[in-house]
């Protein structure tokens, strides 16, 4: 949520640095309801002024024994009027409200302008690709070869876009889980939280899912539950319409929880195996800090997600989005990308992103210290990383020529074993 006033203020620099991210629908009506606004309190105004006057004459005319009669009925038609004129404000500005409720982010100076995907920025690239002597499989026909990955069956239970692991597949699926957080929390500093999987409308609300992207969701009927679509809303959440103490800032959170998104307009893309799913699993890094540390945690937190994949041995590189490819929420975010051979690409893995005050002017998290003014916090938040991503680039860059994946040596005392070799069944 932006600073109404400060969007006031400064409609022409923020619609223009706005314009960057593409057509923002919204803006085009802002200027009217500002008028319009502007018109109904300075007449307002007007009349409160004249009232108060009419009020001293009458009090004037009755010291003097005069008939008041007509100077009261018009102090009550200006009362009637400025009533209207009140309504008519306070209706205009939940219009603001309603409007800015739907503007996204105003990207942060530092970000790369560009119309989409295209024109992101590598940032770092780690890790050579692997050659192999070998055509390498992609993860959907390695898995059900090696009887781990079931998608055929996963189908039949639930639907499309769901999968099952067997033995050593969900074995992997836990230790990466494991791995994250043990990693996150016993050297990276973040304190371990596991939150609700059911969140309601105002927390979806507080990070910037609602109103405007709940076809993306799944709700239960007849409830305000949502299933969580990412662990960074209930985590976010936590401290809504709270003010924080300074001291404690900056806040350090990690969280495992399944994520649940309808992948709604996403048909046609990643269709094959399990990159993109109703369902999957993710541990989700979230920081609270003050404004002016914002950026520096937020390529700490980047770091950190990008730790991972460094322990993991697997190729990754880093881009910075342009202004035409950010979440709605964000003000900066990086974008860790994950090797596939078997796909012969690179693949979003993590999305870390700095949104300022945006969050946390929506869910009201402040903090304080001293004797100072109450401030909104700046939210982050990161995937530290997304589980069956990194599942999918371990089995592929680590096939080998006879069937089987090599366990990275950071996995093997979570999973007791060296290599997943086809399971008999």
């Amino acid at each position: 949520m932006h600073d109404l006033a400060f969007f006031r203020a400064h409609f022409d620099q923020v619609a223009e640095r706005l314009a960057t991210r593409g057509n923002i629908p919204g803006l085009e009506g802002f200027r009217d309801l500002d008028q319009r606004r502007r018109v109904a309190i300075a007449e307002s105004e007007q009349l409160k002024a004249r009232r108060n006057a009419g009020s001293a004459e009458i009090a004037q005319l009755r010291r003097q024994g005069l008939d008041t009669s007509a100077q009261q009925q018009e102090i009550r038609q200006i009362g009637e009027r400025i009533a209207a004129l009140d309504e008519q404000v306070k209706a205009l500005d939940e219009s603001f409200r309603e409007l800015l409720a739907g503007i996204p982010n105003v990207p942060h100076e530092s970000v790369p302008v560009g119309r989409d995907a295209s024109e992101n920025v590598e940032v770092r690239r780690v890790g050579q690709p692997r050659e192999f002597d070998f055509p390498p499989k992609a993860h959907w026909d390695l898995g059900p070869e090696l009887g781990i990955l079931d998608l055929e069956r996963a189908a039949k239970v639930t639907g499309a876009r769901f999968a099952v692991y067997w033995d050593l597949g969900a074995r992997l699926e836990r230790a990466l889980i494991n791995f994250m957080l043990d990693v996150h929390t016993r050297e990276h500093g973040y304190t371990e939280v596991l939150p609700p999987f059911l969140i309601n409308s105002d927390s979806l609300y507080g990070t910037g899912q609602l109103p405007k992207f709940a076809e993306d969701l799944f709700k239960c009927e007849k409830t305000d539950f949502w299933l969580a679509p990412t662990a960074e809303v209930p985590v976010t959440n936590l401290f809504r319409a709270e003010t924080l103490d300074a001291a404690r800032l900056p806040i350090r959170l990690c969280a495992y929880t399944p994520c649940f998104r309808s992948e709604a307009g996403s048909y046609g893309r990643d269709v094959r195996g399990i990159i993109r799913q109703h369902q999957f699993q993710k541990v989700e890094l979230v920081k609270f800090t003050r404004p002016e540390e914002s950026y520096g945690e937020l390529e700490s937190l980047t770091a950190d997600a990008e730790d991972i994949l460094r322990r993991l041995g697997v190729p990754f590189r880093t881009v910075v989005l342009s202004t035409g490819d950010m979440g709605f929420s964000s003000a900066k975010t990086y974008d860790i990308e994950v090797w596939l051979p078997g796909q012969n690409d690179y693949k979003e893995i993590s999305s870390c992103s700095n949104f300022e005050a945006f969050q946390a002017r929506r869910a009201s998290i402040r903090f304080k210290g001293g004797k100072g003014k109450a401030e909104f916090v700046h939210t982050l938040n990161g995937s530290g990383l997304a589980v069956g991503r990194t599942w999918v680039a371990i089995v592929e860059n680590y096939q080998q020529k006879d069937g089987s994946v090599i366990v990275p040596e950071a996995l093997r005392p979570y999973l007791n074993a060296e290599v997943i070799r086809p399971r008999p069944w």
